[in-house]
């Protein structure tokens, strides 16, 4: 009984240590957001999204950046203000599963984002509520 609990502890750890030290791709995980569809784990904010595209300012996303660049245990993987597209990691509290955030600008001029989740089948709102959280602020700090 006791060399069982020790097995399943030992193959929990392995499993959050590999969910932890995963490493991300930019190549796959920098994607345009235009193409991005809403499905379980993601979140779309984008003209055929969850929600329709933002219209963006000149600064619109150098002020998306420096919102998302506040949030709690969240980093830049790739991409800059400067390329027109931006992609962020975002680790959970507690376990440290990755969920990313890609913002780009596109035609009009407007600003798209998509949130997903690497790991497993549903995000529990998690994606849906940052990007509202997000896209709060950046009203608030001017549109």
């Amino acid at each position: 009984m006791r060399r069982s609990a020790i097995l399943i502890a030992l193959l929990v750890a392995g499993t959050l240590a590999a969910i932890r030290l995963a490493p991300s791709d930019p190549a796959r995980w920098h994607s345009d957001p235009t193409l991005a569809r809403p499905g379980p784990g993601r979140f779309v904010v984008c003209d055929g999204g969850d929600l329709p595209a933002l219209a963006a300012g000149p600064d619109s996303l150098a002020r998306l950046a420096a919102i998302a660049g506040a949030t709690p245990r969240t980093r830049v993987l790739a991409g800059s203000v400067a390329t027109g597209r931006i992609t962020w990691i975002t680790r959970s509290a507690v376990f440290g599963f990755p969920d990313y955030t890609t913002a780009g600008l596109a035609d009009g001029p407007v600003l798209c984002l998509h949130a997903r989740l690497r790991f497993g089948r549903d995000d529990f709102g998690v994606n849906e509520a940052r990007l509202r959280r997000w896209i709060d602020v950046l009203g608030q700090t001017g549109g």
